[in-house]
């Protein structure tokens, strides 16, 4: 190529580039940002549980909605992260890997006082918590279970202050059990086993013994303790400083959620569906059956309402249990403001 056509090329190039940047500039940077960056949806952590049913319900209908809404309207997106365990959560939580998940309030508490900025700002259910023991075991009465063997998930658990609770009532003390800590999965197969007498946990997996014919429930909270309060939605408070409006629609999608659950039985047997999925709890659907039938009210979704009183008690419990070294100030753990803001959202799904 000559020195003529090598010099026309380059002013071809440069006049090209520099159009590239006049159009660049004529552009308002924030545009060019919302246009060219996808807000990732944001990750909730949950466990496969009937008490965390809520969840699963939420991020389908929020789902569903956006395919309907309108192209401008402002849009979150919501994925259920699935965890085996709270310890796990918990510590994704303290890490800031997650933003957001169901937690045992307790734990929440527990957080809060070691100043991890963490907040409870919407209950994810009702009861749901149970105590199983063998069909063919002699034990018709609490009182029966003294000097035997009795599986909790965790001390931190609120199916522990069940547990102490329904001792209290039969003026018996933990030291008149066993209590071990066992991994909830592994309760099923370790009464079957005789490994031990009873397990004290959440749905399904006191379903699951008692579909299968090895075990009946011997107290359940339904019965005991219907006011009772276990997983509830923590964030972090970066979330809510920086995301309020995305945190305003988690809830109202979870509250829109338990209503939805509540109303019919139709619409628990399309939560079952969608619960036992692979995106969420992976489940046999037959055992989340089991739950929403045996009877309707083992689990209750409708009533969210956040009681200042529920979780003093829940506090006075942890402290007499010594999960919890020192009372907590309410306000260090619990934000009241979305749930007094919530419009429970339409679920249509």
């Amino acid at each position: 190529m000559s020195f003529a056509n090598q010099a026309t090329a380059h002013f071809l190039r440069r006049r090209q580039v520099l159009r590239g940047v006049i159009a660049a500039a004529a552009v308002p940077f924030g545009t060019l940002s919302c246009t060219t960056q996808k807000q990732k949806p944001l990750q909730v952590g949950g466990l496969p549980v009937t008490c965390n049913l809520t969840l699963p319900v939420a991020c389908m209908a929020k789902a569903a909605s956006n395919r309907v809404d309108p192209a401008g309207s402002q849009r979150f997106e919501y994925e259920f992260s699935k965890y085996s365990g709270w310890p796990e959560i918990k510590e994704s939580l303290m890490a800031g890997r997650i933003q957001a998940g169901y937690m045992l309030a307790p734990l929440v508490m527990d957080l809060a006082d070691r100043r991890i900025p963490v907040k409870i700002v919407s209950l994810g259910h009702r009861s749901g918590a149970v105590i199983m023991v063998r069909t063919d075991s002699p034990y018709q009465h609490f009182k029966q279970l003294a000097r035997k063997r009795i599986a909790v998930p965790s001390r931190f658990a609120v199916d522990f202050l069940f547990l102490r609770k329904m001792l209290a009532r039969e003026s018996m003390t933990p030291n008149d059990v066993e209590i071990v800590e066992m991994a909830p999965p592994d309760m099923p197969a370790a009464l079957y086993a005789n490994a031990v007498d009873a397990y004290c946990t959440g749905e399904p997996f006191g379903a699951a013994a008692q579909r299968a014919g090895y075990a009946r429930p011997l107290r359940m909270t339904r019965d005991e303790w219907p006011r009772y309060i276990c997983c509830v939605l923590t964030v972090r408070e970066e979330l809510i400083n920086e995301q309020r409006p995305m945190v305003q629609d988690l809830v109202n999608l979870v509250l829109g959620a338990g209503m939805w659950l509540d109303a019919q039985q139709a619409n628990r047997d399309k939560a079952v569906a969608i619960a036992a999925g692979r995106n969420f709890f992976n489940q046999d659907p037959n055992i989340i059956q089991f739950v929403m039938e045996n009877p309707t009210d083992r689990v209750t979704y409708g009533d969210l309402r956040i009681i200042r009183s529920e979780f003093e008690e829940l506090m006075q419990l942890s402290l007499e249990a010594r999960t919890i070294e020192h009372p907590i100030a309410y306000e260090k753990y619990m934000d009241e403001s979305f749930a007094r803001n919530a419009t429970p959202a339409v679920i249509a799904i």
